[in-house]
């Protein structure tokens, strides 16, 4: 089959490998139908997650039909499913207190014996996303090998378009938990680091959740006016101050709840941030966390911080001492998407959740080197790509995105 592999920095391929096979009575194979290119994917592509290797397919948001399954699968062949990124097995000691993405079981003896050096427990398993976490074959391919799918798949009715619900495999339910996790109630003022395809989810879902205000920052003219239709206030932090910002916006106050969707590459010239890249270059440090010293500054004292963007390490220059006379609350941590799913199912069909605002482009997997290219380097216009085993080779589709406010 076909399928984008990973085999070193800023270097992305189609290349043919064996098909997937059942090796667990509990596998299904599944012929991916769509998947997507997320923003998570271009620490992989940038060299900033340890434990890839040359040949490691990449992609952790699809879904397609189910083509085999195990005997002791409860799926069925023909049916329609998304997977959720994190591989769960269900019945361990996290995943029966629906921490599914802590899973004990899931990553492996060989692969975990790394990250519970690194982490200091074994980390929990995701598809096409490095050895620390099982080193499991994505989905940006054909065909795709779903462990444990008594467990993750959720079935999908036929009256949803694939686009419809796609992102119910991460970037949907993160933007979800990181709302939750920021414990936003009625009438609060919740700031969010980063505009996008996570902090526009959870735009929406602070809003649902009964936030007065959502403050976005970021700097793409094109992803501020998506969150801005969305609802949100913005502040272009190459045109502002964003902490001074704020203070003005809060009464001097701050916001309630900060939430960072940029993690681990934050953009920007100021002085932490250029230290924290230079380091980053020389292998001196992994992280760039200017953005989430940024939220916990900015928060009010005994506000709440959320974290879902990705950070792989050590991190320098880590504000302790501030978060901790703020009396800040903080959570964070890879999705349980298991929990989530069916509930935001239930939101789509309702209406609550606009999932398909934000796509920008569809193309073929051939075309996925050229498009994780864009996704890199013009984030303004590339705001996410889904990806169609089927397309033809070229075929590129441009969607032009609807920017005006109600």
């Amino acid at each position: 089959m076909r399928a984008l592999t990973w085999h070193g920095r800023h270097d992305v391929r189609v290349d043919t490998v064996p098909d997937p096979e059942i090796v667990n009575p509990r596998d299904a194979i599944l012929k991916i139908t769509s998947t997507a290119i997320c923003g998570s994917d271009l620490h992989l592509y940038d060299g900033y997650i340890p434990t890839m290797r040359a040949g490691d397919v990449l992609g952790h948001e699809f879904m397609g039909e189910v083509v085999e399954v195990g005997p002791r699968s409860t799926l069925k062949k023909g049916q329609r499913v998304i997977v959720p990124f994190t591989i769960s097995c269900g019945n361990c000691f996290f995943c029966e207190k629906q921490q599914f993405s802590a899973c004990d079981n899931a990553n492996p003896a060989e692969t975990s014996d790394a990250s519970n050096l690194l982490m200091g427990h074994p980390m929990g398993a995701a598809f096409g996303y490095a050895h620390l976490t099982g080193g499991y074959a994505g989905g940006q391919a054909e065909y795709v090998r779903v462990p444990y799918s008594d467990v993750g798949p959720l079935v999908i009715p036929d009256h949803f378009e694939d686009e419809e619900v796609l992102f119910l495999t991460d970037i949907l339910p993160t933007g979800w938990q990181a709302a939750l996790y920021a414990d936003i109630e009625p009438g609060d003022t919740v700031a969010i680091w980063g505009a996008g395809p996570v902090g526009l989810f959870a735009v929406q879902s602070a809003l649902i959740l009964g936030a007065a205000r959502v403050i976005v920052i970021d700097h793409f003219p094109t992803r501020l006016a998506l969150a801005k239709k969305l609802g949100a206030e913005v502040l272009n932090y190459e045109e502002v101050e964003v902490r001074e910002a704020l203070d003005e916006m809060t009464g001097g106050i701050g916001p309630d709840a900060v939430i960072d969707c940029v993690g681990m590459e934050s953009h920007g010239m100021t002085v932490d941030n250029v230290v924290d890249t230079v380091k980053a270059h020389l292998f001196l440090t992994t992280e760039r966390p200017h953005a989430l010293r940024q939220a916990i500054l900015a928060c009010r004292k005994g506000g709440r911080v959320s974290i879902p963007g990705v950070y792989g390490g050590f991190a320098d220059k880590f504000p302790l001492g501030q978060m901790m006379e703020k009396g800040l609350t903080v959570k964070q941590g890879q999705t349980h998407v298991q929990k989530y799913t069916r509930q935001l199912l239930e939101m789509i069909e309702e209406g609550k959740f606009d999932t398909t605002f934000l796509i920008s482009h569809r193309a073929s997997l051939e075309d996925g080197p050229e498009m994780y290219r864009h996704w890199h380097d013009e984030q303004n216009s590339y705001t996410k790509i889904v990806l169609k085993p089927d397309m033809m080779k070229g075929n590129i589709e441009k969607r032009e995105l609807d920017l005006a406010v109600a």
